[in-house]
């Protein structure tokens, strides 16, 4: 923690949460916004579906890529310079996307979004726990998770709203205000949260050797895992949203609302649920409960489908109930990634999302365009993906049995 960290943040938690969420918000924003204009941006360009998934894989790639550095170059230079340089970039990438004549020059520029995203959200986890006791820190990043969950229930509205009310373009430059206003806010209130006596020397053979550590670290990698990838058995469905709700449940895009709304309500449930918890469950029976949520979940949607044909009066509810499960457990999981190497807490947020974010990549340049088409494959990617972290977990509780065992406190 920061030595003075009492003194940097003088307001309410919650309004420093709603800071950190807002910069946690523009990846959702930057995904979900345009989802709805696909078929405009499409017809408008000339693009072919398989080039417009490209926008997404392009934007996705960068996005992990740039993942392995946002933190790392904070643990040497601060965190506020970090997060005031990738919101300028993204707020210029969100022009360029604006300004694109074609789907090479969108590709482009949703790669240089993905480049700039990232530094929020890597960023906005490793402020927590520089300002935060580990109870504190749980209870702080759930109210994130909270917040940040309003992002992709709304930013389909908005895409919708302006695609009907202007064109595709108008929902680029709605994102260039937003990272506009974000840096304007990050730039007037935001801390310098990393104190000088805790930074690292950049230098590469110092960066090679923090990477080494995590990544050498199986207790890192088994959590990280555990943590990024039951995210896509949600991420899925939204990625194969045109599809998904288009054809499979045959929803017009101003009802694609319906499906985030179901998603995030679930998300946000979820993350009361955990900052409840705080201080109160151990975060090992955190995790376990939420795995718990998402296996039966998981299995109950995958014979649903097998059984019966997909219909909106049922098929959102379970990825609903998904989403609970892994938003009751991902803030226990993301602390105990930060606090394995405390003093290269950016460098993990950094690897931890890099990891995430690359299983998204995968997911929607390969196993999204594979089973999109039918609701059971979806299912059982889904419930598969879930799988994945599952036995992350279940072996990390085999071979280190004492971590997340204890109730955290309010000490450092």
């Amino acid at each position: 923690m920061h030595p003075q960290a009492d003194t940097l943040w003088r307001l309410p938690k919650w309004t420093f949460a709603i800071l950190l969420a807002a910069l946690g918000m523009l990846g959702p924003f930057s995904i979900d916004t345009y989802l709805p204009a696909f078929s405009g941006i499409s017809a408008s360009l000339g693009a072919t579906p398989l080039q417009m998934q490209q926008t997404l894989s392009a934007y996705l790639l960068c996005f992990a890529f740039m993942a392995l550095f946002h933190g790392a170059i904070s643990d040497s230079f601060g965190r506020r310079p970090v997060v005031l340089w990738g919101l300028a970039v993204f707020t210029l990438a969100s022009a360029g996307c604006a300004l694109s004549q074609s789907i090479g020059q969108l590709i482009f520029f949703r790669g240089l979004q993905g480049l700039s995203t990232g530094a929020g959200i890597v960023i906005a986890r490793a402020v927590v726990r520089d300002m935060y006791a580990p109870q504190d820190a749980q209870k702080v990043m759930s109210q994130i998770t909270i917040f940040f969950g309003l992002a992709p229930a709304i930013a389909p509205l908005l895409g919708g709203w302006l695609l009907i009310h202007s064109t595709w373009h108008a929902i680029f430059w709605f994102l260039t205000a937003v990272g506009l206003l974000l840096g304007v806010a990050n730039y007037r209130l935001l801390p310098e949260t990393l104190h000088p006596s805790q930074r690292q020397h950049f230098h590469p053979k110092n960066l090679l050797a923090g990477y080494w550590q995590l990544g050498a670290d199986p207790r890192f990698l088994l959590l990280a895992l555990a943590s990024g990838i039951p995210f896509n058995g949600v991420f899925l469905y939204v990625l194969s949203a045109p599809v998904f709700l288009g054809e499979h449940l045959h929803l017009v895009p101003q009802q694609f609302f319906w499906f985030f709304l179901v998603v995030i309500t679930g998300i946000m449930a979820g993350a009361w649920v955990s900052g409840r918890s705080a201080g109160k469950r151990t975060p090992k029976r955190q995790i376990r409960d939420g795995f718990v949520i998402m296996l039966c979940v998981g299995v109950l949607n995958l014979l649903a489908n097998v059984l019966f044909t997909a219909h909106v009066a049922w098929a959102l509810l379970p990825l609903g109930i998904f989403a609970f499960g892994w938003a009751m457990m991902v803030p226990v999981v993301t602390l105990l990634v930060l606090d394995l190497h405390p003093d290269r807490r950016g460098m993990a947020s950094s690897l931890q999302m890099f990891i995430g974010s690359t299983a998204n990549g995968i997911v929607a340049g390969l196993i999204s365009p594979w089973v999109m088409h039918s609701t059971v494959a979806l299912a059982g990617a889904s419930l598969g993906m879930m799988g994945v972290g599952l036995c992350a977990w279940m072996w990390m509780r085999r071979r280190w049995p004492r971590i997340g065992a204890d109730i955290v406190t309010s000490q450092p």
